[in-house]
């Protein structure tokens, strides 16, 4: 039984809210995605892209919103997150439950031709080093020549004396702008899970993560410049972060 439009409407909401709580100047990191992809697609009549990690929607609706004319396919393994975007962005995408990474998740993506551009916000942090490694070459054997992959989330420096100073901006930042005041992550999923309307899904979500290795759900924030590392080696020779506050920061990967 799918999740009601009104749920979904409420969640989506409060969702978009707390968000604001962690990623610093969230609403300009999606514009400043969004002016990247749709610069890199001004020739297409109808880009094909790819939103890995993504939620209820967020960053797909805004993305259908200035490119109406694009083919999103938006991918998640939270069976929660995606009945909501399902629901509430029915339209801004075609959504696709799989685990970014396991054997044959790019067959399950249903391409049926090159990817002009894939993008990614504060999802791909939770992935370790050869994992990601893995990923950026799957990428790059979908993305057409001269596609992209746009990354929007918090890379910290490299361990230094300086290391602290990048949060502590981030911090501050949001202090100033009243997100320190949104609800927290840990109180969105306890009240959504205690509405009846969502626990079809909430079951589906416990049996999915039940079965997740450990490290599945632990953080890997990795630096630039690692990043830069392992996007070179998967097969991006043009890197290069084009925003950053705080260490917020959207990163830019280009195939030749």
């Amino acid at each position: 039984m799918g999740v009601s439009m009104e749920a979904a409407k409420t969640w989506v909401e409060r969702w978009e809210d707390q968000q604001q709580r962690y990623a610093v100047d969230r609403e300009e990191r999606f514009t400043v995605i969004c002016d990247v992809t749709e610069h890199l697609v001004g020739g297409c009549s109808r880009p094909l892209l790819l939103d890995l990690g993504c939620g209820p929607g967020s960053l797909a609706d805004r993305l259908a919103r200035r490119l109406p004319n694009a083919e999103i396919v938006a991918v998640d393994m939270d069976p929660v997150l995606l009945e909501l975007g399902r629901t509430h962005h029915a339209d801004a995408a075609r959504y696709v439950d799989v685990v970014i990474g396991e054997a044959g998740w790019t067959h399950a993506l249903g391409l049926g031709r090159g990817l002009d551009v894939a993008v990614s916000t504060t999802a791909l942090h939770y992935l370790p080093a050869l994992k990601l490694l893995e990923i950026y070459r799957a990428l790059a054997g979908l993305l057409r020549p001269g596609g992209a992959l746009i990354n929007g989330d918090h890379f910290p420096p490299e361990a230094g004396p300086c290391a602290h100073l990048t949060a502590h901006v981030g911090l501050c930042r949001v202090e100033r702008t009243g997100g320190h005041r949104h609800e927290d992550w840990e109180s969105w999923w306890v009240a959504a899970s205690a509405d009846p309307d969502l626990a079809d899904v909430f079951a589906q979500r416990e049996e999915r993560f039940r079965m997740l290795p450990r490290d599945e759900e632990a953080n890997h924030h990795l630096p630039v410049d690692r990043h830069t590392e392992l996007l070179r080696e998967a097969g991006f020779r043009h890197v290069a972060p084009v925003w950053q506050v705080g260490d917020s920061a959207v990163l830019v990967a280009m195939k030749d």
